[in-house]
C-alpha cells in the first residue's frame, strides 16, 4: 500500500480551531486541519510553515506537536504529524479550501471530517 506523509496545523485563536474544506480531488467537500505533505530536506516544522502559506497565505508560529495519527484509506497509508500553531502575520486567504470556519469545541463535531483528523478532534475535545 502507498505510504503518504503530512503535517497539519491545529491552529488556534481565541479558544477556536480553524477548519479548512477541501475544494477539490477524491475528498471535496470533506473538513480537515490544512497542512500538506513534507518535501526532501525540509523538518515537519518547515513544510508545515511553507504549506500554509501556500494554502492560506498566513504566517504561523509552529508551537508544539501534538499528535501523529495513522490512518489506512483505500489506496494510501496516512501518517498525520499534527501541530498546535498561531498565527503570526497574514490575512487568510483561501487558495486551495473552498471554505474555512473558526469551530470552538462545541462545534467541532459539526462539520463532517475526514477520517484522520475525527482521531485529533477527540484530542481537542479532552485538553
Amino acid at each position: 500500500m502507498k505510504q503518504i506523509e503530512v503535517v497539519a496545523a491545529i491552529i488556534c485563536k481565541e479558544g477556536t480551531y480553524l477548519a479548512a474544506q477541501r475544494g477539490h480531488g477524491e475528498f471535496e467537500g470533506l473538513w480537515e486541519f490544512p497542512g500538506g505533505k513534507i518535501e526532501p530536506g525540509e523538518s515537519s516544522e518547515e513544510a508545515l510553515i511553507r504549506e500554509i502559506k501556500e494554502e492560506l497565505n498566513i504566517y504561523i508560529h509552529v508551537d508544539q506537536w501534538m499528535c501523529t495519527t495513522n490512518y489506512d484509506y483505500k489506496s494510501f497509508h496516512l501518517t498525520m504529524h499534527c501541530y498546535l500553531c498561531s498565527i503570526i502575520a497574514g490575512k487568510l486567504e483561501l487558495r486551495e479550501h473552498k471554505s474555512a470556519k473558526w469551530l470552538d469545541t462545541n462545534w467541532l463535531n459539526k462539520v463532517e471530517w475526514l477520517p484522520a483528523d475525527k482521531e485529533v478532534i477527540q484530542i481537542l475535545l479532552h485538553l
